[in-house]
């Protein structure tokens, strides 16, 4: 059955955090995800720094069509071709170049591009993507940096991703142009490795205090 398209926009609407998810053992896909849904958390990143992640992508699409599954790590245009055929419903790039952004059009993949420069930005935006990820975020400036784009890049807003914690993460959902952000605090892997998973669904919990209204 064909699954709708969505808008890399539509993601922040199911919460302020997307996980990203860094999966070992296949085994642990679906116990992970249906933890994660307990918890209230639909939208899951799973990061393409595994031999498993392809799989585990088309078992939660195949076995969990509640959640919204997409793929994270994407460098260029065969992983997004991989991660399509997987089920992704969306994908996730640390870094943006016109040939991945127009890979994604042509697959009909949404693309979260991420951007850690204002040239960066200004490249995503020629090609049409004003939603963007920051990554690595604490690195690169995080929130004093995301203060310094506001004005010259009104139209942008931003996920930022890479060294957010649980209590940092609202400093961040604070400022104007950001949507939501991206955490890998919700899958700790000694809580992955040991089968914790009544752990992470209450992590899952905790993200929903962390929502604002705009």
């Amino acid at each position: 059955m064909a699954v709708k398209a969505l808008d890399t926009l539509e993601l922040a609407s199911h919460g302020p955090v997307i996980p990203v998810i860094v999966i070992e053992r296949l085994e642990d896909a679906l116990p992970l995800a249906e933890a994660l849904l307990a918890g209230g958390v639909r939208v899951l990143e799973v990061t393409l720094r595994t031999q498993q992640a392809l799989a585990a992508i088309e078992l939660i699409a195949n076995r969990l069509p509640e959640a919204i599954v997409g793929v994270g790590t994407v460098l260029n245009a065969r992983d997004a071709q991989r991660a399509c055929e997987a089920g992704a419903r969306f994908a996730v790039s640390p870094g943006y170049t016109a040939e991945l952004g127009q890979a994604c059009k042509a697959l009909h993949l949404p693309l979260l591009p991420g951007v850690a420069t204002s040239t960066e930005i200004m490249a995503a935006l020629a090609d049409g993507y004003s939603f963007l990820k920051l990554f690595p975020a604490q690195a690169v400036g995080g929130i004093n940096l995301l203060k310094a784009w506001a004005s010259p890049f009104g139209q942008v807003s931003f996920c930022p991703t890479g060294g957010i914690t649980l209590e940092t993460a609202p400093l961040y959902l604070a400022l104007p142009n950001v949507r939501c952000i991206g955490g890998s605090w919700l899958t700790p892997a000694d809580a992955l490795h040991g089968g914790h998973w009544s752990q992470i669904t209450d992590l899952a919990r905790q993200t929903h205090s962390l929502r604002r209204v705009r």
